[in-house]
């Protein structure tokens, strides 16, 4: 069985073009435009979140917080994909449990280095 990923970005574009890769690579995806459409999104078993963390209703560090506060999730490692790139943010990602921080723009291979990495637990 695929493992379940799920991306959280505002940018159709970025969603699609992670899921493209995602997909071709042997996963199964899951989109959500912004964190609270994200939450709504969590069901069953999901093996990985890849988030951004400029969106609109809810942030992807807020959403993170409250991903890591859900007791079937707080183990689930989550990827932060951004254009942010400050230490400051960084630390407040790796704070809330971000396990991996990937800036954009990025290769999507690089971003199926860190999901091979962390799908492997």
């Amino acid at each position: 069985m695929a493992k379940r990923i799920l991306i959280v970005d505002d940018s159709a574009s970025v969603r699609q073009v992670s899921n493209m890769a995602l997909t071709r690579a042997g996963y199964e995806v899951i989109e959500a435009t912004d964190g609270q459409d994200a939450l709504g999104k969590l069901a069953g078993k999901i093996n990985l979140i890849i988030s951004d963390v400029n969106m609109p209703r809810m942030d992807g560090i807020s959403f993170l917080k409250a991903v890591k506060a859900h007791p079937n999730y707080k183990f689930t490692p989550v990827i932060m994909l951004t254009t942010e790139a400050g230490e400051d943010k960084k630390n407040e990602g790796r704070a809330a449990g971000a396990k991996a921080w990937i800036v954009k723009p990025f290769q999507p291979q690089t971003m199926l280095d860190a999901v091979a990495k962390l799908c492997l637990a």
